[in-house]
């Protein structure tokens, strides 16, 4: 009877040895699983996001005016337009520019496409673009081409252009993006009534096909060059000079605004 006591006390105390080890060993484990993946509802920054989420990042888009060419200081648009907005937040302001110089709205399209365009446009919280300069002027080439090739080649344009604008907002749907509108830069020749009528009608059917996304607004320029235009140009009498960019730097930074919250 003795002997079946305690083969019975022996085997409940093994069995309840091994219950704790089992209790212990799932306690570590749910340490160790707590410590290793983060809290609900938190978020680990992948590559993908902005290494500092209190910085402004600005990306630029576009053609040779966007690169700032003819600027003797090198600033360009941007760097005016940086330099306005430093005024409004003390945010740090980090700008990538991945203009191409003579792009049309045929290349920047293609160059939409590009994995590592795609990136940088996804972590934008602003994107600044011109195109549509080298699609109407075609070096001086618009002025000689009959009604007919000029409505072919806007026509053209804004196909680019709508896609150009479906592509931003599939990658980034919260971005603003401000496409700045065109000038004339060549109000004092002869025929500047027509080329002026030109670039207005183009810059009028741009504005209504921006008018069809969220957030994308169209920045008008071209009262900036209509007077006075060669106290605003480069030598090459088409890009503008220093004066030029400080005013479309200007323009475009007035219509960024801030939100408190942003400011800090």
């Amino acid at each position: 009877m003795r002997r079946g006591i305690v083969s019975t006390i022996t085997i409940v105390s093994v069995l309840a040895g091994i219950l704790w080890l089992g209790g212990f060993a799932m306690g570590i484990q749910d340490q160790f699983f707590s410590a290793a993946m983060p809290p609900a509802g938190t978020t680990k920054y992948t590559k993908e996001k902005k290494a500092d989420n209190r910085e402004i990042y600005i990306v630029a888009l576009g053609d040779s005016l966007t690169r700032g060419t003819g600027d003797e200081s090198g600033k360009g648009y941007i760097g005016y337009m940086v330099d306005s907005l430093r005024k409004k937040t003390t945010k740090p302001i980090r700008v990538t520019n991945l203009a191409i110089k003579g792009q049309r709205s045929d290349g920047l399209l293609k160059q939409l496409g590009q994995a590592e365009i795609k990136r940088q446009l996804k972590m934008a919280d602003i994107i600044v673009m011109t195109i549509g300069g080298n699609d109407l002027f075609q070096g001086g080439e618009a002025l000689k081409l009959a009604p007919k090739q000029i409505e072919q080649a806007k026509n053209a344009y804004l196909h680019n252009l709508d896609r150009i604008f479906q592509t931003i907002r599939s990658v980034n749907k919260d971005a603003v993006v401000f496409y700045i509108g065109l000038y004339n830069p060549f109000s004092d020749l002869g025929d500047a009534k027509k080329t002026s009528a030109i670039v207005r009608q183009w810059n009028f059917a741009s504005a209504e096909t921006a008018a069809r996304y969220p957030n994308i607004i169209a920045v008008p320029i071209f009262d900036l060059f209509e007077l006075h235009v060669n106290d605003y140009l480069y030598s090459d009498h088409f890009h503008p000079n220093k004066e030029g960019y400080k005013r479309i730097g200007e323009r475009v930074a007035s219509l960024i605004t801030w939100t408190e919250e942003d400011k800090q």
